[in-house]
């Protein structure tokens, strides 16, 4: 019996250590400094310490701005000057590889190719012990992504720049044999995994930000990098094959850690985007090794991969990628009948996610959801939300199963029977607490205390919610939030998980059924408005509303006027409505909440 599913565990220890190697990467190095600065280099010939202070003034210099190009090529070209013959010094000290890194953005196509010339030397060799230094690796990498900006067209090219170009195509070649000759060394290794995965970005034409920028914002911080499209010579093509053609040669590496599941994870995401035919071949290479290892009798190896750390990552990727074909395969002789026990798993239910979001558009989908319904209980009992969360958005999205998902919810909950039960879904969802617990009762049938203040609302109940908010039919939902007091209203307002409830409540309904909703929440609008998130879900609701709800709104927060001007959330929400222009210029605001909801009409039309 399921008496409490918390917020998900997702394995936490087991998962973070996973998830370090990411295609973004970034836990391993946040920034050059900290990546340059680790110990570990010992026997390392190293640059004296009045050179180590020249450098570390030039990559202070170079994060100010210089008056013009002309002072700019000047200062690159001495600094270039003096690092002649000491590139691959310089490039793996700490202190000279922060500056190199700052400067090459700031050189020119020839003179980075120089650089890469000297820090791979005559015949490259060079380029394996440079890129694999902690140090080093970054500055290689920055080298590198510089042929994404000498793709870029200017207008004052001229035909030294376009030989620079040239150059620098052919030690970008250099170094991709040297990286085929070691193919090995560098998907295992720390630091040349990260100056592989860079060069399979170049030679397919896209590059995401640099690794040295700060991380974005937590709401995006797990959001995979933007990636930007240039221009890339013919030869690129073909040694982006022949680098592929030797990672696959070496495929069974791919298991063997997170470091080389991120480089396969990095191939296989590229050429989805640059050379969709490649990937598709690559993809079923990768699966086919995958399900042909050796196992148990009678147990599919896949099924080991999927509850590994680092294979099952290489598998989410696989999984995303492929063409419908490839995952029916996958389910019918490796997954069939074993959903339920994956979603179970710390690891394994992670694939099962990501497999539940790739089909909810093919009829694949209505085959999961068959077998995965029937482990609801068990699964939310296991902690693992993020599994019934993807199921009611694949849901939502497909536009099927929507009635058996929100009975057998109401089943797992206990609050199917009796039916004067149905308008406590609400806060049960939203806690993951079964009526029982939530209501303190230990019998179905003894006596119970419905008139319970809201509390426990957690993050994965209010996905799953916002989910359900998506479907056709949300009578119930609907008749429980207007079953909750106005005291629960505006915790549900202001609470950090809660007004994403709310907001998705009201944005999803008709104009007639916000209106409903907008009415129970009358006389709480003042106390949202100084509120974080309150405000922050009353700008949501007005952006939505009708000018009559407006004017309803307007009307309550109006009287309130000294405290909402000096609070510093309301101060704000009485700016962004204009609510001096309602009470000494009602016709102009009239007019100008009139021309916005036309507009926000004819925009919803267009979207339709």
């Amino acid at each position: 019996m399921l008496e409490k599913a918390k917020t998900q565990k997702r394995g936490d220890k087991k998962r973070a250590d996973h998830a370090d190697a990411g295609p973004g990467g970034e836990k391993r190095r946040k920034t050059a400094e900290d990546g340059c600065k680790a110990p570990g280099d010992r026997g390392k010939k190293r640059l004296d310490a009045e050179s180590v202070g020249y450098f570390r003034r030039i990559g202070e210099r170079l994060k100010e701005d210089f008056e013009d190009a002309e002072a700019r090529a000047m200062f690159v070209e001495n600094i270039l000057r003096e690092i002649q013959g000491k590139a691959a010094v310089v490039a793996t000290d700490g202190t000279g590889s922060i500056a190199l890194q700052r400067l090459l953005p700031l050189c020119s196509p020839g003179q980075v190719a120089e650089v890469l010339s000297e820090l791979g030397g005559e015949s490259g060799s060079e380029f394996k012990a440079v890129s694999c230094d902690q140090c080093g690796g970054h500055v290689v990498e920055s080298a590198v992504r510089q042929v994404s900006r000498s793709a870029e067209p200017s207008a004052t090219a001229d035909d030294e720049e376009e030989d620079g170009d040239g150059v620098l195509e052919v030690q970008v070649l250099s170094l991709s044999r040297v990286v085929r000759d070691n193919i090995p060394e560098f998907i295992n290794h720390g630091h040349g995994s990260y100056v592989l995965r860079t060069l399979l970005h170049v030679l397919a034409g896209c590059v995401g930000p640099p690794r040295t920028e700060p991380r974005p914002g937590t709401k995006d911080r797990n959001a995979p990098p933007q990636l930007t499209d240039f221009e890339i010579p013919t030869s690129f093509w073909y040694e982006l094959k022949s680098l592929t053609e030797s990672l696959m040669d070496n495929v069974k590496v791919s298991i063997a850690g997170s470091v080389a599941s991120a480089v396969f994870q990095t191939m296989l995401t590229v050429c989805h985007r640059k050379r969709p035919k490649l990937c598709k071949q690559l993809l079923r290479r990768t699966a086919g090794y995958l399900t042909s290892c050796s196992a148990a009798p009678g147990v599919s190896p896949l099924l080991v991969f999927l509850k590994d750390q680092a294979a099952s990552r290489l598998l989410e990727t696989v999984i995303q990628l492929s063409p419908k074909s490839l995952l029916r395969d996958l389910y019918k002789n490796h997954l069939k009948g074993q959903l339920v026990d994956l979603a179970l798993h710390p690891i394994g239910n992670f694939p099962i996610q990501r497999l539940t979001a790739v089909t909810a558009k093919t009829k694949l989908f209505a085959r999961l959801f068959d077998e995965l319904l029937g482990g609801v209980e068990a699964i939310l009992a296991s902690g693992h939300m993020g599994v019934i969360v993807q199921l009611a958005e694949s849901c939502a999205e497909s536009g099927e199963r929507q009635e058996e998902l929100m009975q057998c919810l109401l089943n797992a909950f206990h609050c199917a029977e009796p039916g004067s039960r149905h308008v406590h879904c609400l806060p049960l969802f939203m806690s993951l607490l079964t009526y029982e617990v939530y209501y303190h009762s230990d019998t179905a049938e003894g006596s119970v205390q419905t008139q319970v203040p809201l509390s426990s609302i957690c993050y994965h109940g209010s996905r799953l919610v916002q989910a359900l908010a998506k479907f056709k039919e949300r009578s119930h939902l609907l008749s429980s939030l207007r079953a909750l007091t106005p005291e629960d209203l505006l915790t549900m307002a202001c609470d950090p998980s809660g007004s994403h409830v709310l907001q998705a409540l009201i944005t999803t309904s008709s104009d007639k059924g916000r209106g409903k909703i907008l009415r129970r929440l009358e006389g709480l609008y003042v106390r949202m408005a100084c509120s974080r998130l309150g405000s922050r879900l009353l700008e949501a609701i007005w952006s939505n509303a009708s000018v009559s709800h407006r004017q309803s709104i307007a009307q309550e927060l109006v009287p309130g006027e000294i405290q909402l001007r000096s609070d510093q959330f309301a101060r704000h929400v009485w700016g962004k409505f204009a609510l001096s222009h309602f009470i000494h210029r009602r016709a102009v605001w009239q007019e100008i909440q009139t021309g916005e909801s036309k507009k926000r009409k004819l925009f919803n039309d267009i979207l339709e």
